[in-house]
């Protein structure tokens, strides 16, 4: 599962140390190098995310140490949507299932800053990432 080693304050604050969209590019996907290991066998159909141009698989679950709280394990076989991947992470892992439905992550790409930096793919693929977070948390 993916769990943030820093809340969105931070990832906010490290963002705004680059001055072009270039480092945050670097920076991004530097992040999704940091994702845990996603096992080859959970690289299946019933995990794919659709919608995505690049390979998504997403498997919902709990951290280990909260079992009221929501997680995900995700990879992709794209740098750059690994990165959004673990910017996703920061955002909804660890949160109430309640809670995940009430984040906005397109509020938050803006302040990152990477709403403006995204083509109109890869922000569906976003897009359809989230919409498969919120329908794993509300189930439960």
């Amino acid at each position: 599962m993916i769990v943030p080693e820093m809340t969105f304050t931070d990832l906010k604050g490290n963002f705004a140390l680059f001055d072009d969209w270039e480092d945050r590019y670097r920076y991004l996907i530097d992040l999704g190098r940091k994702l845990p290991a996603f096992p080859p066998t959970l690289q299946t159909d019933a995990y794919k995310v659709r919608g995505c141009m690049s390979q998504v698989w997403l498997v919902p679950g709990h951290p280990a140490d909260n079992p009221k709280s929501f997680a995900f394990a995700a990879d992709s076989d794209a740098h750059i949507v690994k990165g959004l991947i673990a910017v996703l992470g920061v955002l909804f892992s660890g949160q109430p299932a309640e809670a995940v439905a009430k984040i906005d992550p397109e509020a938050a790409f803006h302040e990152l800053g990477l709403d403006q930096h995204l083509s109109p793919s890869r922000r569906n693929g976003l897009v359809a990432m989230v919409q498969k977070i919120k329908q794993y948390a509300a189930a439960g």
